[in-house]
C-alpha cells in the first residue's frame, strides 16, 4: 500500500482514503491513475457495455438490441476502445454469415466487486435520483 493511503476503520468496513499524491521521489500520483482508471470505462454507453457483459457473452446484434438508443457505429466504436484497452474479447467464428462473440477478460471481471457495489448502491439510492430522458443516438423501434 502506498504509504500516503490511509486506512480508517468505519462501521466494521475498511475504507481507503486516498489522498492527493505528487509525483515526488517517484511516488505514483494516485490522482493521476484514478484518471487514467475512470477513462477505461468514460463514454456513454461504456459502463452499460460492460455490465450486460458482466452477464453473460453476447453477439453484436444481441448487445445493440440491449442497450436503447445506441447506434451501430457508436456500439462499434465503443466495444473497439473496450477491446483496445484489454477489457473485452472478440471472438471471430468462420461461419457464413459471420458470427462475432464479445466477453469480458480476466482484467475486466476483476472490475466485477464494483459493477456489484454500484448496483447495492443503486438498490438503495436510485429512486432518489430523477430520471433523464434519452435524447441522443437511436430511437427505440415503436410497436
Amino acid at each position: 500500500m502506498s504509504p500516503n493511503m490511509k486506512t480508517h476503520k468505519q462501521d466494521e468496513k475498511v475504507v481507503l482514503s486516498m489522498e492527493n499524491q505528487t509525483n515526488d521521489n517517484d511516488q505514483i500520483n494516485m490522482h493521476e491513475e484514478m484518471r487514467r482508471a475512470f477513462a477505461l470505462l468514460s463514454g456513454k454507453w461504456k459502463l452499460e457495455i460492460m455490465w450486460l457483459l458482466n452477464q453473460r457473452i453476447y453477439r453484436f446484434g444481441e448487445l445493440r438490441k440491449a442497450i436503447n438508443g445506441i447506434t451501430q457505429h457508436m456500439l462499434t466504436a465503443q466495444l473497439r476502445e473496450l477491446e483496445n484497452d484489454g477489457l473485452v474479447s472478440r471472438t471471430v467464428f468462420a461461419e457464413v454469415p459471420p458470427r462475432v462473440e464479445y466477453e469480458m477478460t480476466a482484467k475486466a471481471r476483476a472490475l466485477g466487486p464494483t459493477m456489484e457495489a454500484l448496483a447495492l448502491w443503486w438498490s438503495e439510492y436510485g429512486k432518489s435520483v430523477p430520471a433523464k430522458p434519452n435524447s441522443r443516438g437511436r430511437k427505440p423501434k415503436s410497436g
